[in-house]
């Protein structure tokens, strides 16, 4: 009975303006107008390095507003670490490094909560390295390969 895998738990449905207002308070941003910026550029840049069924999945657990910010992104060739994915959009937005570096913790946050712990990790091993940190979470290291 114990090592059978659990289902992630029941997660609350969030609406787009509970989310906004998650964001809100996570980011400590004055206005809602900033808050739901920052979504749509973390979500646009999580969108173009995220792929496969995690993508997918990520999306489900999205208010549609976010989603579809999610999902509307081709993927990018480059796949960037998490310091990468930082910078990359910090200069699409016009941004400092550690404004982008706030706004993506705080949306990030808040995804973490949506996605729940099974989908979180899936999502990590399919990313380049340094995005648990972005995620609120510790960052393993990844086993090297034996040499042969």
């Amino acid at each position: 009975m114990y090592d059978q895998p659990r289902p992630n738990p029941a997660h609350h449905a969030m609406t787009f303006d509970q989310m906004l207002e998650r964001v809100r308070y996570e980011g400590a941003y004055p206005t809602r107008e900033r808050a739901a910026e920052a979504v749509h550029n973390v979500l646009a840049a999580l969108g173009r390095q995220l792929t496969g069924d995690e993508r997918v999945d990520l999306a489900q657990c999205l208010p549609v507003e976010a989603a579809l910010t999610l999902t509307a992104q081709l993927p990018d060739t480059r796949h960037l670490t998490g310091w990468g994915f930082v910078k990359d959009l910090a200069e699409r937005t016009g941004a400092t490094p550690a404004t982008a570096r706030w706004d993506t913790g705080a949306v990030l946050a808040t995804v973490t909560r949506l996605a729940g712990p099974d989908l979180l990790g899936r999502i990590l091993r399919r990313l380049p390295g340094g995005y648990a940190l972005l995620f609120g979470q510790a960052e393993l290291r990844r086993p090297e390969p034996a040499a042969a």
